[in-house]
């Protein structure tokens, strides 16, 4: 007989985007919800009591006044930066001049890259991510390395090979041919295998010349069930960069649609600094943008437009942007995007946030039937939140007169302590 797990909790439950209906039609919280488990998927989603009753033979977890939440979905990690994190004091240019590159250059050895493929998904893991969406290296080995880890941990995982051959040091370079030749070869090995995705990812125009562009682009025709990553007007002397690598581009996002690097599978990172060319552009394709509010202020990028952005109906994500991004956490992810938020006027509700982190950034992942939502037939990826992890929070949501001014001490101030359970795949987690 299959077993069945039952988890008993407050339940987090999503019905629509809060960005584009009123917040309270889109996302409610059960204060006495349940959701089965069975064959890694989720079977019912409703009521404890009824669910108890209907399932007595279900092995009991009862978490109590915890959230059970969708598992935090990242839609845009550097995981090879991971050992460089919270690295001092430069913008987006020098920063990956002084740290990023000469780290990257290390994962050449498939030794280096297994080992900081397994440190990122068990950090991610212990903040609650259960999917993410990554760039690797130039390496193949360094993209084996990744699926590898992530395909031990069952975890459903997006990543590809980042692809260069410009403005980067020697040993960081590859070819428009071998870009696209290195890319197809590991798209055809780990594309739709287990619970991996693959992307095509070039790093950014600055890095690829028109000749990979365009091999790459040739690639996702090719292959267009495919995501296609790339960066996009993150910085000001980035967009001044590009703008005299490509001179007869109307704009930086014209840089990719030239080369066939502009559709509805397309996600693009950062997007802060658009024409209203490209927001018209972005919006007519149905490309995905994604949010890296900890990175965009660590290296002084600037404030997206979340909510005049989600008006033209984009999809939006959110991610850590490890290592650019200073924390691992998705709470601590949140919280910048509030904050953020608040410096361009708008106050985000804590039920927009944590859309983001699940259902949203599932969706600009193309993966929001599988994952991002607490529903029949989801694939089971669970985050249990204690939403009282802190003496600091434990005092402040004490006063809380309803579940939502309860939960957001936690989006605020939570880290790792704040993740009470990790499932995947319909098991608990069990840290190494």
């Amino acid at each position: 007989m299959t077993q069945q797990n039952l988890l008993l909790g407050q339940t987090f439950e999503t019905r629509g985007n809060p960005f584009e209906t009123p917040w309270q039609d889109a996302i409610s919280i059960n204060s006495a919800g349940a959701v089965l488990i069975e064959n890694g998927h989720i079977r019912a989603v409703g009521d404890a009591e009824t669910l108890r009753k209907k399932h007595p033979l279900a092995q009991m977890h009862d978490y109590g006044p915890h959230l059970i939440c969708p598992g935090f979905v990242d839609a845009h990690v550097h995981y090879p930066q991971t050992a460089i994190i919270a690295s001092w004091g430069k913008q987006l240019i020098d920063w990956l001049n002084t740290y990023t590159f000469p780290e990257e250059t290390r994962f050449s050895d498939p030794e280096y890259a297994r080992e900081i493929a397994a440190r990122y998904l068990d950090l991610a893991l212990g903040h609650g991510t259960t999917t993410m969406c990554s760039y690797a290296t130039i390496h193949s080995e360094s993209v084996d390395a990744f699926f590898h880890a992530a395909q031990d941990r069952k975890l459903r995982t997006v990543a590809g090979k980042t692809c260069m051959d410009r403005n980067a040091p020697e040993g960081l370079r590859d070819t428009a041919q071998s870009a696209y030749d290195d890319s197809k070869r590991l798209l055809n090995r780990w594309h739709g295998k287990a619970r991996a995705q693959y992307a095509i990812t070039p790093r950014f125009s600055p890095t690829s010349t028109p000749d990979q562009l365009a091999a790459l682009g040739a690639l996702w025709s090719e292959h267009p069930d495919c995501l296609m990553q790339t960066h996009l007007s993150e910085q000001l002397p980035e967009i001044e960069w590009v703008r005299g690598l490509f001179p007869q581009a109307r704009d930086y996002l014209d840089t990719y649609e030239h080369h066939g690097l502009l559709g509805p599978m397309g996600v693009y990172g950062h997007a802060i600094h658009l024409t209203q060319r490209e927001i018209d552009r972005l919006a007519e394709t149905g490309a995905a943008l994604v949010h890296c509010p900890t990175s965009n202020s660590f290296i002084g990028s600037g404030l997206m437009d979340v909510m005049g952005l989600a008006k033209r109906g984009i999809p939006l994500g959110l991610a850590t942007d490890t290592g650019g991004g200073s924390s691992f956490s998705m709470l601590r992810t949140m919280a910048a995007a509030y904050e953020i938020a608040q410096l361009r006027g708008v106050a985000l509700h804590p039920a927009q946030l944590m859309w983001l982190a699940t259902a949203g950034s599932a969706r600009s992942l193309h993966l929001q039937d599988n994952i991002g939502n607490l529903a029949p037939r989801f694939e089971a990826d669970l985050t249990i939140l204690d939403l009282a992890s802190t003496p600091a929070i434990a005092q402040r949501s004490q006063r809380a007169t309803d579940i939502w001014e309860a939960l957001f001490p936690t989006i605020m101030m939570g880290d790792d302590r704040a993740i009470a359970d990790v499932w995947i795949a319909g098991r608990k987690h069990m840290p190494k």
